[in-house]
């Protein structure tokens, strides 16, 4: 962690001013940003990032190509934002962690950061599980369950309790599609699906709407 204030040369170590053209707010100076960036340097594989809510949205993808990077430089915003010099000039990947603002980008480059460096070999204890999370192959995870076998009523899927690896592969598979199709079938709209996948997607569809019809049946019959 660095201050911008270390790079700067008057007695008030300022590192933001008013905007040109008038407005609320105060804007980060180029001159701290352009200096820090410079000392902080390693090389030409240095690779900037300035947290902004005007960058591209922040995503596993993004995450796992950062991971293969030599050496990150992450630069957080405040107040109304960084002098546009300072994106454009370092030549940096703007990104976003979502559709709202906050005080500054110091919370957004933690993420970042936590997203990153769970996916550099040795991390995890066990790298398989970043390979099945959310997300990673492009669906959200399958549910997950531990002992004990039933709690409060609730009983984990016997399939995970046969010892059928063939079956509780297939069963995982299942429930991830059926979990990002309920939760998030932006995701599932843009999923790479093998042909196994689109059959279990049609089973998913055809039990939702069984269900659905179920639901409907209650209704009417209640009403």
């Amino acid at each position: 962690m660095h201050d911008l204030r270390a790079w700067t040369h008057d007695r008030h170590r300022q590192v933001d001013d008013e905007p040109y053209g008038g407005g609320a707010g105060m804007v980060l100076k180029p001159e701290p940003a352009f200096e820090a960036v410079d000392a902080l340097r390693r090389g030409p594989h240095t690779r900037v990032i300035v947290l902004s809510p005007q960058g591209l949205p922040f995503s596993q993808a993004m995450a796992e190509a950062l991971a293969r990077e030599e050496h990150l430089i992450l630069l957080c915003g405040r107040y109304e934002g960084f002098d546009d010099r300072i994106p454009q000039g370092l030549d940096a990947l703007e990104l976003s962690i979502g559709d709202y603002v906050l005080t500054g980008g110091e919370l957004p480059a933690l993420v970042v950061l936590d997203a990153v460096a769970r996916l550099i070999p040795g991390v995890l204890g066990d790298a398989a599980s970043a390979q099945a999370d959310s997300f990673a192959t492009g669906l959200l995870e399958y549910p997950q369950y531990t002992r004990p076998p039933a709690y409060r009523g609730m009983a984990v899927p016997l399939v995970l309790l046969s010892g059928d690896h063939k079956a509780i592969a297939r069963w995982r598979r299942k429930e991830a599609i059926r979990r990002t199709r309920e939760r998030r079938p932006d995701l599932l709209a843009r999923a790479a699906l093998s042909e196994l996948d689109r059959e279990l997607l049609a089973e998913v569809e055809e039990e939702a709407a069984e269900k659905a019809a179920a639901k409907n049946g209650k209704r009417t019959t209640d009403g």
